[in-house]
């Protein structure tokens, strides 16, 4: 039975760079919206009369417990996309709407949870990640409305995943626009002509949201998804949370690790270089968001193109879709190094004009992100291990870079030497290289053993590879 997504693509049969392209493009225009989403917030906060530098380094204290927020969305998004995939490419498109229903439930209930939870201890936990006197009031006048937002933060972070696993990545596209449209223009309203500061930027985030949540889940109703929220797929099985979490534990736990990084990096830089070196941090990783999203768009459109043929057992073809992300990321992260190198004052300039502040997110935005080119390699190879289900290898890999060498390099580098600040700057690219060499080994090796077991069934479908239409671009 020929199975096409939304009548759109035929993951199993089109070809795969045309597959590509038509998956992969929406997806990373998306990613760089989402950027924008975030960037653009922190460009106008960054820029308040007299309080720029302290609203920034406030918002930036917040990171992590929007990080936790974005792990548990991808917990269930993630999770849910990925099975969406696998079964389709099985043809148990029941199934596949049983996982959808459950991701809505879940999400509904841990975003609840969240809030109340959040807003209850606010003040204990902008202490622990580095607040201080001068810029709590700054995180916490975010923080309200971010919390109460939530709902709407998952639920449009959560179920657009699912989208593009229906076969509909334009779609996907749009409703990442929606938001960051309304974000972007709402933005100078609230901060400047409203004179809300802080809170108005934060407002305009959650409004963004439910513009997003509601054209998301229109389509999932009423809209043009094949795939359905139904009310008895709602009631949540224990079969299918075990099969969302199995394949989402991996990416929730890289935020997870990513939040405690934050913290540490946090406390670190407050120890060093005081609240300012937390204002050069929070430059320095939007700066590193413009860059890495794509290739989380990267990710998110080639995913449901492996996932098919992994299920689909075809095999060769799987490989085809991991080369291609793999070149284009390297391409990307590539061109970010260089301007980040050799052009770092225009990136930092559009944050902040304050000169101390510039001179020590210059030194920070080139240390740190000194091993990006080769972060497009690490974050596709880890993704193709998630794409095909085995979590556990990518958790590994993804736990690698976040955890298992960066939080001892924040903790050890500072203090050898003397190194202070530098130390912490140094952490980013001492993990980032290490963890590339691991992931390559690993990689490789796998590919290898799929080769060697795969080979019957890659034999029989190269007939079918023949035949395709060659891309024309």
């Amino acid at each position: 039975m020929k199975l096409t997504m939304s009548n759109e693509v035929d993951l199993g049969k089109e070809s795969v760079k045309k597959l590509f392209w038509i998956l992969a493009l929406p997806a990373v225009l998306s990613q760089v919206i989402n950027a924008l989403y975030n960037v653009v917030d922190r460009m106008y906060i960054g820029n308040i009369p007299e309080v720029g530098g302290l609203a920034l380094t406030g918002v930036g204290i917040t990171m992590p417990i929007m990080t936790i927020i974005l792990a548990f969305g991808m917990l269930v998004g993630i999770g849910t996309s990925a099975r969406i995939s696998l079964k389709l490419g099985e043809h148990k498109r029941d199934e596949a709407e049983q996982h959808l229903g459950n991701a809505f439930t879940l999400i509904l209930l841990i975003s609840i949870l969240i809030t109340v939870l959040g807003l209850t201890f606010m003040k204990p936990l902008l202490e622990i990640f580095g607040a201080s006197q001068d810029t709590e009031i700054y995180a916490s006048q975010y923080m309200q409305i971010i919390f109460i937002g939530t709902i709407f933060n998952m639920l449009s972070f959560g179920l657009n995943h699912s989208i593009r696993s229906d076969g509909n990545p334009k779609i996907a596209m749009f409703s990442m626009l929606i938001g960051a449209g309304t974000n972007i223009l709402l933005d100078p309203i609230f901060i400047f002509a409203l004179g809300l500061g802080v809170r108005g930027a934060a407002i305009a985030t959650v409004i963004s949201q439910i513009a997003s949540t509601i054209w998301i889940l229109y389509y999932f109703t009423k809209g043009k998804g094949s795939i359905k929220i139904s009310r008895h797929n709602v009631k949540l099985k224990k079969a299918v949370i075990i099969s969302i979490f199995s394949i989402g534990m991996s990416p929730f736990a890289m935020q997870i690790a990513q939040s405690l990084v934050q913290v540490l990096a946090n406390n670190a830089l407050k120890e060093y270089g005081g609240d300012l070196a937390i204002g050069a941090m929070t430059i320095i990783s939007s700066i590193s968001m413009i860059f890495m999203m794509p290739l989380f768009g990267l990710n998110q459109g080639s995913q449901p193109i492996i996932g098919y043929n992994y299920g689909a057992k075809k095999y060769h073809r799987v490989k085809d879709a991991v080369k291609i992300p793999v070149i284009v990321a390297t391409l990307i992260v590539s061109v970010g190094w260089l301007l980040i190198q050799f052009a770092p004052e225009l990136l930092i300039r559009a944050f902040s004009s304050d000169e101390s502040l510039l001179e020590m997110a210059k030194t920070g935005l080139r240390t740190f992100l000194f091993m990006l080119p080769v972060l497009g390699f690490q974050t596709i190879s880890s993704n193709y291990f998630q794409s095909i289900g085995q979590a556990k290898v990518s958790m590994f890999l993804s736990l690698l870079r976040q955890v298992i060498l960066l939080i001892p390099c924040l903790i050890v580098l500072p203090r050898v030497g003397g190194l202070g600040l530098m130390g912490v700057w140094l952490a980013g690219p001492v993990a980032d290289g290490l963890a590339s060499i691991i992931t390559g080994v690993v990689f490789f090796g796998s590919l290898r053993k799929l080769k060697e077991d795969k080979v019957n069934d890659c034999d029989k479908e190269m007939t079918s590879l023949h035949q395709e239409s060659p891309l024309k671009v």
